[in-house]
């Protein structure tokens, strides 16, 4: 645990199988810095009157870090109001100035967010496609770990459907719009080549309809998920969900 209250924690290594349970830590939990550890107790003793607790200074990645944590953390309150940058402030317990060292402004760090999301997941669904020979296999994965990322990183989840984004930028919630076409045109590559290996005489057709499908499902998801308070999980009987779209 750091100076700010944040617990930190190494990344896991993926390993190659299987891929839906090895997903990125959630952004809470990224680590920080080395200084965080514990002093080392072979180093000598330490004079009393320098025992007392000193608040360090992060190096400038390091409070990036925190602020978008900070960030992710608020938008985890079931039916958080806007979150204001003077609000953010007095839970870092820095000044409003101090996050206008690192982000421009509150749209940047919303976009620190939305990267976050996307560079975890296409990560992830690029190596789906690269490991996974079976087209189906592939999508029924991709929905996995989209569903799986969510309900381990639930102040994202409002970023993705768009709650968090309603009073701010509109090219935020264009990116988020982006960011769910690149999924369904992951998944339309998948299930045609699935489509094909059925024989399937228009698999370009067959592929579009279920991955609209599918895209459709992960939405509504994630919209329950964020609208019960993140009580009702999108991964909920996901496995005969897909079995039965994807039969």
């Amino acid at each position: 645990m750091d100076g700010s209250g944040m617990v930190t924690q190494r990344l896991r290594p993926c390993p190659p199988d299987p891929l839906p349970d090895c997903l990125p830590v959630p952004m809470s939990e990224l680590p920080l810095s080395s200084s965080d550890l514990p002093a080392d107790p072979s180093a000598g003793s330490v004079p009393a009157e320098a025992t007392a607790p000193v608040r360090k200074r992060p190096k400038p990645g390091e409070r990036r870090v925190q602020i978008l944590q900070t960030l992710a953390a608020m938008l985890e309150q079931p039916g958080a109001e806007r979150i204001t940058t003077a609000a953010l402030a007095a839970r870092l317990e820095v000044s409003e100035a101090a996050l206008y060292r690192h982000f421009a402004s509150k749209a940047q760090m919303f976009e620190g967010l939305i990267e976050f999301i996307e560079t975890s997941l296409f990560t992830l669904i690029n190596q789906i496609a690269e490991r996974e020979p079976s087209g189906s296999v592939q999508a029924a994965r991709t929905v996995a770990v989209l569903l799986q990322f969510a309900e381990k990183n639930r102040g994202m989840t409002r970023v993705m459907v768009g709650d968090a984004l309603v009073f701010e930028h509109e090219r935020l919630q264009l990116r988020m719009n982006q960011f769910f076409d690149r999924i369904e045109s992951q998944l339309r590559q998948s299930l045609r080549l699935a489509a094909e290996a059925q024989g399937s005489s228009t698999p370009t057709v067959d592929a579009a309809s279920t991955a609209s499908l599918l895209t459709s499902l992960c939405l509504g998801r994630l919209h329950r998920f964020a609208r019960s308070g993140f009580k009702r999980s999108p991964t909920e009987h996901l496995d005969a969900t897909l079995r039965q779209l994807l039969l």
